[in-house]
């Protein structure tokens, strides 16, 4: 498996660019935004890295961000995405974005997306909410990243069979207390304490 890729841009097209990794040209298709981020020709990259194989193809994927890699891969497992609307999606949605969009349920977001129409994008939301580790934090209303000790922790709460949203509820008043150095561990015991009030 390749997690990533430190070269040189030798190329980039519409949904691609070439990598090139002492003499070795990787293809990998990526979202406009990351290839926005590679900067011009010759300048040296880090691209962050999926492979997709199937029968018939063996194909790399590249992201500017690590966040984004894992966003493109929620949104491969949901049932009608493939790697072609994925990028799209993330063509037009920053991970931060589209982290948004699912905590709000904005699937009107996520259909501006080529290839995205309404059931398809209610599809995502529906199936990735819970899944993302998604929480609205406090006065500014932004989610807290997939993966960090708010998102552990709204999913460990949903793993003792809380519902969604008393999770993330809980969750965003125990870190709103604690402050954003919060470990996991203090966020899951105050979260269980306000969720029991």
């Amino acid at each position: 498996m390749i997690a990533h890729l430190k070269g040189r841009l030798a190329a980039t097209g519409a949904d691609h660019a070439v990598i090139d990794v002492n003499g070795v040209g990787y293809l990998v298709g990526a979202s406009a935004k990351t290839l926005e981020k590679l900067g011009m020709v010759g300048d040296p990259v880090t691209i962050h890295t999926e492979m997709l194989v199937a029968e018939d193809f063996i194909r790399l994927m590249g992201f500017a961000s690590a966040d984004e890699r894992d966003w493109f891969k929620l949104l491969t497992h949901v049932q009608g995405v493939g790697a072609k609307v994925a990028l799209a999606i993330l063509s037009i949605l920053a991970p931060d974005e589209l982290r948004t969009a699912v905590a709000r349920a904005d699937s009107a977001m996520i259909a501006r997306a080529n290839g995205v129409g309404p059931k398809l994008a209610q599809r995502i939301v529906n199936e990735l909410k819970d899944k993302a580790g998604i929480v609205l934090g406090g006065g500014a209303g932004a989610p807290a990243p997939a993966g960090s000790a708010a998102g552990d922790a709204v999913s460990a709460l949903l793993n003792l069979g809380f519902k969604p949203a008393e999770a993330s509820n809980a969750v965003s008043a125990a870190n709103d207390e604690l402050g954003a150095g919060a470990t996991l561990d203090a966020l899951v015991r105050l979260a269980l304490r306000k969720a029991a009030k």
